[in-house]
């Protein structure tokens, strides 16, 4: 959210992705709205950022079928996405396995100068990077005048979060923090009421050791919970761990259950606004939908007469 303040930024609801996994119409709708709901609930500016649904721009499904066509096979056989799935029992399909090639498309058809990843989708990046520069613009960029090339795509730049880009589950700190989790103790929710949230921290995961600190391995928990409290307070790792190095669990428990209560309060009373005016969040995923595809149609026209197709009339 804090990136639309510094340039121009583009969000979009997955629902074309969301197609590997979800695949009943009244589900999907209801997803796509709540996701909508989430992100303006958070802070989301409509006059400040680009949002919109992403199967509303055609444009990206047509460019992720031509970078399809110069991916090699190889690429996407290393990316870890497609193992980490089928081994939770997701049934593997072709758009499973392609999938890094559409977040390619995703990615490359706004121009992007930065991507915001976690560590864990920073790979997929990469392959995005290595689409546009090895497979696309060395291969088929056109030259000016003097003979040098002028690029298809913009090759985007990692960026990722020194804190808060992989937050770990309340009940154990090892693995990450997911929606999918069916412990629903493992995770605070941005709708959860004060009650809710106080009980989750309460039963939250802890060790016998007095005081919090960072980056001790045998203290996970510690870790998580230290940095959950840095991140909903707006505190830097160092004067979290200043407030909290010599405190006992009993005391840190309620300190952070009311961080998390005061950072989510005006989440909840926007989500609440928005809720009541479905045709205003409708307007501005329709508003975001015709700049997005402004900018798509111009980088997809690009790299159609580069490769060989005629304009679009």
């Amino acid at each position: 959210i804090e990136l639309q303040e510094r340039g121009e930024a583009y969000y979009f609801i997955a629902d074309l992705h969301a197609l590997t996994t979800v695949q009943n119409a009244a589900a999907l709708r209801a997803n796509v709205h709540e996701l909508a709901l989430d992100f303006l609930a958070c802070g989301l500016d409509p006059a400040r950022s680009v949002f919109f649904r992403q199967s509303d721009v055609p444009q990206v499904a047509e460019l992720a079928w031509i970078l399809s066509t110069v991916t090699p096979m190889g690429l996407l056989e290393r990316c870890h996405s497609f193992k980490d799935k089928t081994a939770r029992g997701i049934a593997p399909s072709h758009g499973l396995f392609a999938y890094p090639v559409l977040m390619a498309a995703d990615i490359l058809i706004y121009d992007s100068d930065i991507v915001p990843v976690g560590r864990d989708q920073k790979q997929h990046l990469e392959l995005a990077r290595d689409i546009a520069q090895q497979r696309i613009n060395a291969r088929f960029a056109p030259r000016d005048a003097a003979g040098e090339p002028i690029p298809l795509l913009k090759v985007p730049e990692p960026l990722i979060l020194k804190d808060g880009a992989r937050v770990m589950s309340l009940t154990d700190g090892r693995s990450k923090m997911s929606k999918s989790d069916p412990n629903e103790g493992s995770r605070i929710s941005l709708l959860d009421p004060p009650e809710l949230i106080v009980k989750k921290i309460k039963r939250a995961k802890t060790d016998p050791t007095m005081g919090l600190e960072f980056g001790n391995p045998e203290r996970p928990e510690a870790d998580n919970l230290l940095g959950l409290y840095a991140l909903l307070t707006g505190k830097t790792r160092e004067q979290a761990c200043q407030d909290c190095s010599a405190m006992g669990w009993g005391t840190f428990k309620p300190l952070l259950a009311d961080a998390g209560v005061e950072a989510l309060r005006p989440v909840q009373e926007r989500y609440q606004q928005w809720r009541q005016d479905p045709g205003a969040v409708e307007a501005v995923l329709r508003d975001g939908q015709a700049k997005a595809a402004a900018v798509a149609e111009q980088t997809l026209d690009r790299v159609r007469q580069a490769l060989g197709f005629l304009p679009r009339r």
